[in-house]
């Protein structure tokens, strides 16, 4: 996967308070409202950190917020895990992503994921992870990040990973 091209007047930025959040509606309320009300609490506390996509009229076409965590030994795949050591293990966290009704159907979508996975791979070459990892808000959301290579953990059908090693794989590094 070479580097994201935006549509023509689009661009990425980092959140910040100038930015209208309140029109940002993607049809899910939990995503709208993290976007909203939460998203800059929790970057400001550095809890994590949310990029937005500005379209050509400076509305938020779209976003996407990445964090850190850690995910227990025995909830990831034995063959993810083999060799690697019985603790919490460090992993990139996708924790949100949406795109506003007025630009859906326009694979912005997939173009989000595509930066957000690129911005987990370059952050994994200071920080090391094994995975990333991410909740999935419903069924539609879960077919979008499967056609990605996101598999399902065991024990939770709507946790989804990508190991570290695949993630190399899609960005070129095997």
């Amino acid at each position: 996967m070479s580097g994201v091209v935006l549509p023509e007047g689009f661009r990425l930025e980092t959140l910040e308070r100038r930015h209208p959040r309140r029109g940002f509606d993607c049809g899910e309320e939990l995503v709208n409202d993290w976007l909203r009300a939460k998203a800059l609490q929790h970057q400001d506390k550095r809890l994590s950190a949310t990029k937005i996509l500005l379209d050509p009229r400076g509305n938020i076409a779209g976003f996407f917020t990445l964090a850190t965590g850690q995910v227990d030994f025995g909830d990831l795949p034995s063959d993810l895990v083999r060799q690697l050591p019985r603790r919490a293990l460090p992993v990139a966290v996708l924790a949100w992503l949406g795109v506003n009704h007025a630009h859906q159907g326009r694979k912005l979508g997939d173009l989000l994921l595509a930066q957000a996975l690129r911005d987990c791979y370059e952050a994994g070459q200071t920080f090391a992870f094994v995975a990333v990892v991410l909740d999935c808000v419903n069924d539609r959301a879960k077919s979008f990040y499967e056609r990605w290579n996101f598999a399902v953990l065991p024990g939770n059908p709507y946790r989804l990973f990508l190991s570290a090693k695949t993630l190399a794989a899609m960005m070129g590094q095997t």
